[in-house]
């Protein structure tokens, strides 16, 4: 007569990874810059924000390339991630640079589509 134990019956719990915490907090970051961009516009305190959340948001994307490269070499996954955080990080630094030659045109586009793909990223887990 076998006896099944209340662990053999239960579903195994999924364990972040570095690497998918270091997405989300990207993906937070960049969604506390889109709510600080319009403080911008409204209060004397919103670029001291916005200010702030760029680099958070650039030293997050520099985390996700850590993250991605130590999931790659020292676990043995692939090297995708690692191309991904790679471009995550030039669009990083392009969305500075144009912050800071006050470029709205381009800066809010780019904003808009980094969100996109850090929030792509994250929900496919990748």
């Amino acid at each position: 007569m076998a006896t099944t134990t209340a662990a053999s019956t239960t579903t195994p719990h999924r364990r972040l990874t570095l690497l998918q915490i270091t997405v989300a907090l990207q993906t937070l970051a960049i969604l506390f810059q889109a709510s600080t961009a319009g403080l911008l516009l409204s209060s004397a305190h919103g670029e001291v924000l916005h200010s702030v959340g760029a680099r958070v948001m650039y030293g997050a994307s520099m985390l996700y390339l850590l993250a991605a490269i130590l999931a790659w070499r020292p676990a043995g996954g692939s090297p995708r991630p690692i191309l991904y955080a790679t471009g995550f990080l030039t669009l990083a630094s392009a969305q500075v640079l144009l912050g800071i030659a006050h470029i709205p045109s381009l800066h809010v586009p780019l904003g808009v589509l980094m969100f996109a793909l850090s929030l792509l990223t994250l929900v496919r887990g990748r």
